[in-house]
Order: C-alpha cells, then structure tokens, then sequence
C-alpha cells in the first residue's frame, strides 16, 4: 500500500474525527491524526478507514483485527494499542507508555485529559 503525504493524512484525520459517532471515537481520531505518521500508513488506512453514507469514518474493530499484521515497530505498535484501548477494543496497559517517545506521550496525554471530559488541564508543563 501507497504511503500518503503529510497534507493527505492531516485532511484524513480531520475527517475522521469530524464524522465520528462517539466522543470515545473521536478522541481516537484525534489522537491517530496529531500522531501523522500511523495515518499515512496505507495498511492502516485500508483497514481504518471506510466510507458510509459518502463519509470516510474508522471501523476501529478493523483495525484492530489487523493490528499484528501491519509493519508497526514497537512504539507505533504500543500507541496504536493504546488508541484502540481508549474505545474499549483490546486490553494494552498503560505501561506501554513506557515505549512512547516524548511526541507520542503528550499526545496520547492529551486524549486522556480529553477522554476524560476534562478542559481545565494543562498538558505539556514540567513536573
């Protein structure tokens, strides 16, 4: 599978967090379209993406069928995990944060504190 530009996988992201059916949904949107690299995978977008009613929304449950059989290295493997994990699909501890870089972490900070429903707190400050 082809791997898209930048620009094709950021407008992808917008529209799958856009056509979401689920604040869960759209949280994992978010954070696949922050991330860049995972969407612009064409295995992933082959078995992410689908068009249904003339929107491209995610079948998440797709994904996750596919997960093991996508050229992931661990870190992508671990982020991806805990996306899916976030929608209830799939049991990946929080621990595997510990195999996330700095980029991958605040991102994946940030749709917890979305998750959560939560505006008021600062992602990105020192502790």
């Amino acid at each position: 599978m082809k791997t898209m530009s930048r620009a094709q996988a950021a407008e992808l992201g917008r529209m799958l967090v856009e056509n979401a059916t689920s604040d869960r949904g759209r949280v994992a949107a978010q954070a696949l379209a922050e991330e860049e690299t995972i969407l612009a995978h064409g295995g992933v977008r082959a078995a992410l993406v689908v068009k249904q009613d003339g929107r491209m929304r995610a079948d998440w449950d797709r994904l996750m069928g596919r997960v093991y059989t996508l050229s992931f290295d661990d870190e992508q493997r671990a982020f991806v995990g805990l996306v899916l994990s976030m929608l209830g699909i799939g049991s990946v501890p929080l621990s595997a944060v510990e195999n996330l870089d700095e980029r991958r972490l605040l991102i994946m900070q940030r749709a917890i504190v979305r998750l959560a429903g939560n505006d008021r707190i600062a992602v990105g400050t020192r502790m």
